[in-house]
């Protein structure tokens, strides 16, 4: 579902809401269907502090980030600049959690890292941050690893104090960059607000929610690195999705990173499968 994220950015867009509104208005709907569930569970966000709090501003702020970034640079700039994550969640849970880096992770980084590159045409260069997009895309990434982590951290969290939290703090966080950050949103009309919403409030109840939920049950699951790992496959479903609804073509190279990524997310299930039938094989 990541994967196909950029489809309602697009098409709140070209409504009229544009630069960081678009990422607020997909927001504040899931926000105010929570608000009644947050108000019964108020002791619960006591309870939870300031681990809580801190772990929904950063993934918040990532969400943000990440968005906002594609006003200031290239998208294919942005999303390899983001998609460095596994590399930071490998070391976070390295330095942080005490967990090893096992050879299995670093041969699935190896293997999402090509297949990102060859998607996006490294014949072109390596994409240093040169431009404000730039580092806000790989601050991005580093901060979402650094949320992933705190998951791990604090597992105890509810799933659904997590996600309110989260979702809470993307709107509060895209309300105050329309007045910091000049340029990054136009306010429309109210005649855009009543053409979107018809689709956008099932869209935050039935997508954006159960996806959010899902994330935040599953990343205290997952090693940071693995969980960055298994996002990549963003980059694979939003290729395939934009040459299925846009004018975008899908060649051998595009295949072949999707191969790669593919293998990436399935490597640390894989490579001790394939061990365990090579010893199976050689004993019998």
């Amino acid at each position: 579902m990541w994967g196909a994220y950029w489809i309602p950015l697009r098409v709140l867009d070209a409504s009229g809401f544009s630069g960081v509104l678009a990422t607020g208005v997909i927001h504040v709907i899931p926000a105010l269907i929570l608000l009644p569930l947050i108000l019964k569970r108020r002791s619960s966000f006591r309870r939870g502090g300031i681990a809580l709090q801190s772990t929904g501003a950063a993934m918040a702020l990532a969400i943000l980030l990440y968005s906002t970034a594609f006003l200031y640079t290239d998208v294919v700039r942005a999303v390899l600049l983001y998609y460095l994550t596994p590399i930071w969640g490998t070391l976070f849970a390295r330095l942080w959690l005490a967990e090893k880096i096992s050879f299995d992770r670093i041969f699935g980084i190896v293997l999402g890292m090509a297949g990102m590159l060859i998607i996006f045409n490294i014949d072109q260069g390596l994409p240093a941050p040169k431009n404000p997009g730039d580092w806000m895309a790989l601050g991005s990434g580093v901060i979402w690893a650094l949320a992933a982590t705190l998951t791990r951290r604090f597992p105890s969290q509810h799933a659904v104090d997590l996600v309110s939290t989260w979702i809470i703090w993307v709107a509060g966080l895209a309300i105050l960059a329309m007045f910091f950050l000049p340029g990054t949103a136009s306010i429309p009309t109210a005649e855009p607000y009543r053409s979107v919403l018809p689709w956008l409030v099932p869209l935050s109840l039935f997508v954006v929610l159960p996806v959010y939920l899902a994330i935040t049950w599953g990343l205290p699951q997952l090693n940071p690195g693995t969980s960055g790992l298994l996002f990549m496959t963003e980059i694979s479903v939003g290729t395939l999705t934009a040459a299925w609804l846009t004018s975008e073509i899908i060649g051998p190279r595009e295949i072949t990173g999707i191969i790669l990524i593919s293998l990436a997310g399935l490597s640390e299930v894989l490579l001790p499968v394939l061990r365990n039938a090579m010893r199976w094989t050689k004993a019998s």
